[in-house]
């Protein structure tokens, strides 16, 4: 399945301004913050942490699906329950990136809140239906995507919108745990998420929704393949922490030898100047990597004899 492009995205939020502006904060609640249609129609103003500056949260505590009013014991289509895929009373913490916090702030200010608090409502106040929505995305996405593109599957659903969101996410930070968590889904083959990694992941879900392209700027951390290696003479230490190594006379098979470490290493000859008492051989001065196998095994191949 393809999802659509942040472009694409972006030309059809800009088509819902023009046609539906009461519902321009709506769709990218499940854009930018990947939330599902059902999550998004249940936000109240509680649910909302909004700085002026940076990223903000949505703290969902419900969702509200369509489910027919034989189904519910009120009678209506809509009936709050718990999130989807967590236990009851389960709350999920939803970073907003800057431009739906500006959005969330701009429809508080022009529509406010219904009076139990709920953001957004539908033709006559009540719970915005799956039918009012739906109806304004396509004729949006109509507009935005012409007729040709507009007769494919490409987000032919506002649902879509998330199916368009986590790609760019997984592409852009590599963490499918994280996004998981975002998102409010699971992942069988991925079960940790690092410590720490929500500000970095946050960061780099900006980048891509900034200039939509999904790889981060390369930093100075080094190499994103952790197949490249360095050129191990670049990483090398003068007398490291492993035992010493002296050179054998000349005609032996062996030209090193390795002696167990004895607390603290002497000073290389090459160093000192002059042998250390016992010492017939030239003066050697050792040169130690610090990656690598020899650097675990306190093995020592690079010798340098002075002349």
């Amino acid at each position: 399945m393809t999802a659509a492009s942040p472009a694409q995205v972006h030309a059809v939020l800009a088509s819902v301004a023009r046609t539906r502006p009461e519902l321009t904060a709506f769709f990218p609640c499940l854009y930018y913050a990947a939330l599902r249609p059902e999550e998004a129609v249940a936000l109240h103003r509680e649910d909302l942490v909004l700085p002026p500056h940076g990223w903000g949260t949505l703290i969902l505590t419900r969702a509200c699906p369509r489910t027919g009013s034989a189904w519910t014991s009120t009678e209506i289509p809509y009936e709050p329950r718990g999130l989807k895929h967590r236990p009851g009373g389960a709350i999920r913490a939803v970073p907003a990136p800057p431009v739906l916090v500006t959005l969330l702030r701009q429809h508080l200010r022009n529509y406010r809140t219904t009076p139990d608090g709920r953001l957004f409502r539908g033709t006559r106040g009540g719970m915005l239906s799956e039918s009012v929505y739906g109806r304004a995305w396509h004729t949006a996405r109509h507009h935005a995507l012409g007729p040709a593109v507009a007769a494919t599957g490409l987000a032919r659903r506002p649902y879509d919108l998330r199916h368009a969101a986590l790609p760019l996410w997984l592409n852009a930070t590599g963490a499918p745990a994280e996004v998981a968590a975002r998102a409010g889904t699971s992942v069988t083959v991925y079960s940790h998420r690092l410590h720490g990694q929500q500000d970095a992941v946050s960061q780099q879900i900006e980048h891509a929704l900034r200039t939509g392209n999904p790889s981060p700027p390369v930093t100075a951390s080094g190499s994103p393949h952790r197949s490249h290696r360095p050129n191990p003479v670049r990483y090398l230490s003068v007398n490291g922490p492993r035992g010493a190594v002296r050179q054998r006379p000349r005609g032996s098979k062996t030209r090193t030898s390795h002696f167990p470490h004895s607390g603290r290493l002497r000073r290389s000859n090459l160093h000192s100047g002059s042998p250390a008492s016992g010492d017939t051989a030239a003066p050697v001065g050792l040169i130690w990597p610090t990656h690598g196998p020899q650097a675990v095994y306190g093995t020592a191949p690079f010798q340098r004899q002075s002349r």
